[in-house]
């Protein structure tokens, strides 16, 4: 158990039997009556995103969410099948489950794998990953200029906007959480 004075980005709230990630909060202390919490939830399983506003101080269940360190060693159809680095304990975890993240992974990749109650929950990769260019159509001469994007497909299969000086075989960053190309990377 917890308030509402303790939440924290990231933290797991059992509500009504539903487990909701906290994606952000706001402490609102108004003029006239009572200091309230105003919160961004996202449904664990579901990924459904609410807002929820809670009074200051109110008790909220907090759920047991242990996060470990796994290996992602590949995909098994609609699974994909993970490696606890410590136990060596390998888990299936749905495709639904590790949602976006399928775009940017690689086999043998380290990601943070969030369990409940040994269900997983979610699979949370670093905040950049580096790729390679599986494809992209060649740029022509002059396109060194700044502006101008064009469709790449990474490694992974996954397709992002990058310049259009990008080549086909070069390795780039990419941002996890949308997808967006942060540069080359050596």
């Amino acid at each position: 158990m917890a308030t509402t004075n303790d939440l924290k980005n990231g933290m797991v709230l059992n509500l009504d039997g539903q487990l909701w990630s906290v994606v952000e909060f706001q402490h609102v202390k108004p003029g006239k009556g009572g200091a309230f919490v105003r919160t961004k939830l996202k449904n664990v399983v579901s990924g459904k995103v609410v807002d929820k506003t809670f009074n200051a101080g109110v008790k909220v269940d907090t759920a047991n969410v242990d996060r470990r360190e796994m290996t992602y060693l590949y995909r098994d159809g609609d699974e994909f099948v993970f490696m606890d680095t410590e136990t060596f304990d390998q888990i299936n975890v749905s495709a639904a489950t590790v949602g976006d993240a399928a775009n940017f992974m690689l086999e043998n990749q380290t990601a943070t794998v969030g369990m409940h109650e040994g269900t997983p929950l979610f699979v949370e990769l670093p905040a950049s990953v580096v790729l390679a260019i599986e494809y992209t159509e060649p740029g022509l001469q002059g396109d060194r200029s700044t502006g101008g994007s064009k469709p790449a497909t990474l490694e992974t299969g996954h397709v992002v906007q990058v310049p259009l000086f990008i080549t086909t075989g070069e390795k780039v960053k990419v941002d996890t959480r949308d997808g967006s190309y942060l540069g080359r990377a050596g």
